[in-house]
Order: C-alpha cells, then sequence, then structure tokens
C-alpha cells in the first residue's frame, strides 16, 4: 500500500520528461533558425561568385567559395572601407563615454540629492523620451549649422557629454535608488562631500548598470544610420552605415557580394561587446529597479 502510494504518477515518467526536452529544444532550434536564416544567407552570400548570387540558389550552401566580395568591398569606393570603421569606432567609443559620465552624473543627482524643482525636472527628463528625435532635428541641425559643426563628429558627440540620453539617466536613477542610503550617511560623517561619494562609492557599486549603458550606447551610435547621413557629407568622414549604404548604386549596378561581405564585417564589433560583456549586460537590466 506504501509503495503504491509513493509510485509515480504517469506523467512524470522519465521516458515522457525526455520527450518532452526534446520537443521544447527541437521547437526552439527550428524558431532560432527561421530567425538567424537571412544572417545566414547574408553571410553564404558573402563568399558566393556574383553568377551565383541572385539565380535561383536558395541554398544557404554556396557552389563555389569566394573571398572576392571581401576585397571588391573593402576597396571599391574612393577610400578604404576600414576608414568608415575607424571613423565608427572612434565616434562610438566617444559618444559612449560622454553617455556614461553624464548619465550617471545626473543620475546620481537625481537619485541621491535634493534640490529645488527635482521632482518636476525629473519628470521633465522623462517627457523627452515621449519627443520624436525627428521633431528636433531641423531646430538641431540649424544650431549645428551655426556653429559650423556639419560636416564634422561634433553634432554625433558633444551633445552625449550634456546628458541628452533620457534612457540612460532613468536607468541609472532605478538603480542608484537600490544602492543603502547608509552608505551615503556614513560617507559624510566622514566629511565625504558629494562629489566624493559619487566618484568613490556610487559608481564602484554600480557596475552592472554603467556596463549596461555603454553597451547600448556603443551598438546604437554605431548602428545609428540617420545621424551620420544628415550631418557627415565628406566620404572622409563616413561611418559603416553610410560606408554600406555608398555601395549601393541607385542606377542598379549595386555590388550585392561586396555590400553583404562589408555588412558581415560589421557586426564583428556588435557580437564581440555583446561575447564579452553579456554576463555584465544581463546583470545590469536584471538588477535595475529592484530594491535591495
Amino acid at each position: 500500500m506504501n509503495d503504491a502510494a509513493h509510485a509515480a504518477p504517469p506523467g512524470d515518467t522519465p521516458e515522457r520528461s525526455i520527450l518532452h526536452s526534446v520537443l521544447i529544444h527541437s521547437v526552439l532550434i527550428a524558431v532560432s533558425f527561421v530567425m538567424l536564416y537571412p544572417l545566414l544567407w547574408m553571410v553564404s552570400g558573402s563568399v558566393r561568385p556574383a553568377d551565383d548570387m541572385f539565380g535561383g540558389q536558395t541554398s544557404l550552401i554556396p557552389s563555389q567559395v569566394t573571398l572576392q566580395a571581401y576585397k571588391s568591398g573593402w576597396f571599391g569606393l574612393q577610400v578604404s572601407f576600414g576608414t568608415f570603421f575607424l571613423n565608427s569606432l572612434a565616434i562610438s567609443v566617444l559618444a559612449t563615454i560622454g553617455n556614461v559620465l553624464a548619465a550617471s552624473v545626473t543620475a546620481f543627482a537625481f537619485a541621491r540629492l535634493e534640490f529645488v524643482g527635482k521632482s518636476f525636472w525629473f519628470a521633465l527628463m522623462l517627457g523627452t523620451l515621449m519627443l520624436p528625435y525627428h521633431v528636433t532635428l531641423i531646430p538641431q541641425y540649424v544650431l549645428f549649422l551655426k556653429l559650423d559643426w556639419v560636416n564634422t563628429w561634433l553634432p554625433l558627440v558633444v551633445p552625449k557629454y550634456f546628458a541628452v540620453d533620457a534612457f540612460f539617466i532613468f536607468l541609472m536613477v532605478q538603480f542608484f535608488r537600490g544602492l543603502p542610503r547608509e552608505l551615503d550617511e556614513a560617507a559624510m560623517m566622514d566629511g565625504c562631500s558629494a562629489w566624493r561619494i559619487y566618484w568613490k562609492i556610487v559608481l564602484p557599486l554600480s557596475l552592472p548598470v554603467l556596463a549596461t549603458a555603454a553597451i547600448f550606447s556603443f551598438i546604437w551610435t554605431w548602428e545609428d544610420f540617420f545621424g551620420p547621413l544628415i550631418y557627415l557629407g565628406d566620404i572622409h568622414t563616413y561611418t559603416v552605415q553610410i560606408g554600406l549604404r555608398s555601395l549601393i548604386d541607385s542606377s542598379g549596378t549595386s555590388d550585392w557580394g561586396a555590400l553583404f561581405a562589408m555588412s558581415v564585417l560589421s557586426l564583428i564589433p556588435i557580437f564581440l561587446i555583446f561575447l564579452f560583456f553579456q554576463r555584465l549586460l544581463i546583470e545590469g537590466i536584471a538588477t535595475t529597479g529592484m530594491k535591495r
């Protein structure tokens, strides 16, 4: 009778559990393949011969492997595509540094300091999240034109040092609010100023959210197409995204193999960043807004 009471129900048999696990993993693999198919086809297209690109070939495995598309894409324009990579890297790094520094200082003020109109300014800052970029495009362009910044990197970098990205400020405010207030009080009793509290206490404890903001900022700047399209006119200042657009000829003679090849290369920095910093990224997102 005891054996009957402790017998496992039919639904929990090992065979049924294994079958369920295999089914779930099979579905996930199939869905992943469907999502990755365009990327895989782009990689395959970058090593196909030009005649095999749109000749009815639907297989991911090319009939012949060639690296000619990478060579023609790298040297196919007036300047080497490496120039575009260096430009994008410089702009992305400078913008990331500015975003992290400015957003963290602003978030520290909103989360840990008291000043007149704090709630009003915080609500106003959040309101900018609902303001489309295109609404402020013309006034910004006129301003930068009067400053003689058009056709330079300055419009893409300098605003980042003035905490213009409300998303990162809000992200950091939520994280900073979760840090114990006792740390600030103990530091104040030891004679620390607000700046030293920010620099010596808050920042070292906020590595996950800082890394999250830095990763997102780098990726969004690297992938930005509209900003460089508006402000950069000299091919020597082009970013990767504008360089990719330059490979598409409106006359219909576009080098699709070179475009695919350079697109594959443009994804490598993003892939490496996520590969090496995914732990900090996941931790920063998971802990933001949680009370300790």
